[in-house]
């Protein structure tokens, strides 16, 4: 395999199992509960222009996800011998840059955090994330990850504009920086009583990142990219083989049409 792809398995010389000394306290966690919801119609989301078809993004997706992730969250519904097929790495790769707490290639993406103690410090065990980009959208994920801001009232310190109340720590704090939420107060349509809301406005940096603000961006639409290929690692095979099925039934139909008209040619 080229060297790129090996690469591209690492970010700024992080290699191996370095998850295991990184790992954060939680990724994505909480994505399907929180203590509050937002509102009826949610923020608007800012499209993630993600390519499922980008192998590298992928490739650098799973590293986000195993060394900022997996420490938490599950994905019990794709193997890693999968994986391995979809982003063109071999099983040896697999193993030794993305395999934190596995000792099989057929085993699935398994958390190392005890369920009690999830429930002890969240209030409720991180969820599987196998799904997550299908159930909440690809651009929900990429928002969600970049929309946390400084809330002195939250028991974390942080909330998210994507998902009001959340429980989840802004885990990604040393590579974004720390960022506060600017609110505009708006009347209530159709009240007359003077009733007003608080409107988002925009985000203000306080802190500064290891990563600039377009280089974290991709950092988490590769992430989110990852999340949607193990939602459905047969995408791409599926797609390519409904071309295939495709062109057979172009092909069928023009072959029956000709038939048609030579059989029938002599019948008024």
């Amino acid at each position: 395999m080229a060297d790129s792809k090996i690469n591209s398995l690492n970010y700024n010389g992080l290699s191996e199992k370095t998850g295991l000394v990184r790992i954060a306290p939680a990724f994505l966690a909480l994505l399907l509960a929180s203590a509050a919801a937002p509102a009826a119609d949610g923020p608007s989301l800012e499209a993630a222009a993600n390519d499922v078809d980008n192998v590298q993004s992928l490739q650098r997706g799973a590293r986000n996800f195993m060394n900022y992730c997996s420490g938490c969250h599950s994905a019990r519904y794709v193997r890693f011998n999968t994986i391995a097929r979809g982003l063109g790495v071999t099983e040896d790769q697999v193993i030794n840059n993305l395999m934190f707490n596995a000792d099989k290639t057929f085993e699935t993406i398994e958390s190392s955090m005890r369920a009690e103690d999830a429930r002890r410090w969240f209030g409720q065990a991180p969820p599987d994330v196998s799904l997550i980009a299908r159930a909440k959208s690809t651009d929900y994920v990429y928002n969600y990850l970049k929309s946390f801001y400084v809330d002195p009232d939250s028991p974390t310190g942080v909330d998210n504009r994507s998902l009001a109340g959340t429980a989840m720590p802004h885990v990604l704090w040393e590579l974004q920086g720390y960022q506060k939420a600017n609110f505009r107060e708006e009347p209530i349509p159709g009240q007359d009583d003077g009733a007003s809301r608080l409107v988002f406005d925009s985000f203000e940096q306080m802190t500064v990142g290891t990563m600039g603000a377009q280089e974290f961006g991709g950092f988490v639409r590769d992430t989110a990219n990852f999340l949607e290929y193990i939602a459905q690692p047969e995408r791409s095979t599926r797609r390519k083989l409904g071309v295939w099925v495709l062109i057979f039934l172009t092909f069928f139909l023009i072959v029956a049409q000709m038939l048609k008209k030579q059989i029938w040619k002599d019948v008024n």
